[in-house]
């Protein structure tokens, strides 16, 4: 198997495999939406926004922008990161203070607590940032205690920042009338919108040309296909075109046609909500 994989990356002139679904950052792909975003992040953490909305559909590279503006950030930054939220978490305190993981949340002590250590940081000239990834699983109870936690300040300023990033439906929380407060907290938001056609061949040739092959690989009806049937999702462009190279080479072609994605498609390998009609 090792062997037919390097003849697969050999025959295509690839040096590594192009559509990967590990978030990786040497292949972030700047779109217009995706700078768009990268710039409301930015704009939320320098205007010390208390609450930064970044939402989109699943796979629309929200990790991987998200990694790249955590590497990017100041040292005096301390920086509290949850990936792993859980439907209806409310261990919101112990995120942010793990010693307090073993104590009962929301006592008048914890939070005391906490505000001691956000005025520790803010008087050693630290900023503290909480962001939470898959926020669409916090409960409103969740987010209504983030908020709480956001109004806690020094004189006029702020003492946390808080940037949730998830899918759809975070967003569709927020508006619900039970929030209200919260959404008047959410100075910066940014939805990233699916990629269109046009996108998508662009995206699709500098991958393959950051892999080290010919951007050209795909033919641009190929590429429209994969638009169509991955509905412009990048994890799914992904999946879609790292089947299509694989079978492509199994017929020895040296270019990835319409033909070949439909290929995939008609087998039943690929499970995109996309339309896969000839």
């Amino acid at each position: 198997m090792a062997g037919r994989f390097a003849s697969y990356l050999e025959h295509f002139g690839l040096a590594q495999r192009p559509f990967a679904l590990t978030p990786d950052p040497e292949f972030l792909f700047w779109t217009e939406a995706h700078r768009g975003a990268y710039a409301m992040l930015q704009y939320g953490l320098s205007t010390a926004a208390p609450i930064t909305l970044m939402t989109g559909e699943i796979g629309s590279g929200k990790t991987l922008l998200l990694q790249y503006f955590v590497e990017d950030l100041d040292e005096d930054i301390t920086l509290s990161m949850v990936t792993n939220t859980r439907p209806g978490t409310r261990d919101i305190l112990q995120w942010l203070l793990p010693e307090l993981a073993n104590q009962s949340t929301g006592d008048e002590r914890t939070f005391r607590r906490v505000r001691e250590f956000f005025i520790n940081e803010y008087n050693e000239g630290r900023r503290v940032v909480l962001i939470i990834d898959e926020a669409q699983n916090l409960s409103m109870e969740a987010l209504e205690e983030l908020r709480m936690l956001t109004n806690i300040n020094i004189g006029k300023e702020d003492v946390l920042q808080l940037f949730l990033v998830g899918q759809p439906e975070l967003r569709d929380m927020v508006r619900r009338p039970q929030l209200t407060q919260f959404a008047q907290r959410v100075a910066a938001n940014y939805h990233i919108p699916a990629m269109d056609p046009e996108t998508v061949a662009r995206y699709i040739a500098h991958r393959i040309k950051v892999a080290g092959g010919r951007p050209a690989i795909f033919s641009r009806q190929a590429a429209e296909l994969v638009a169509d049937a991955a509905t412009g999702i990048p994890r799914l462009i992904n999946q879609l075109c790292d089947l299509s190279l694989t079978y492509a080479f199994a017929e020895t072609d040296t270019m990835v046609r319409r033909k070949t994605v439909q290929a995939v498609l008609d087998d039943g390998l690929f499970f995109g909500p996309g339309v896969y009609a000839r």
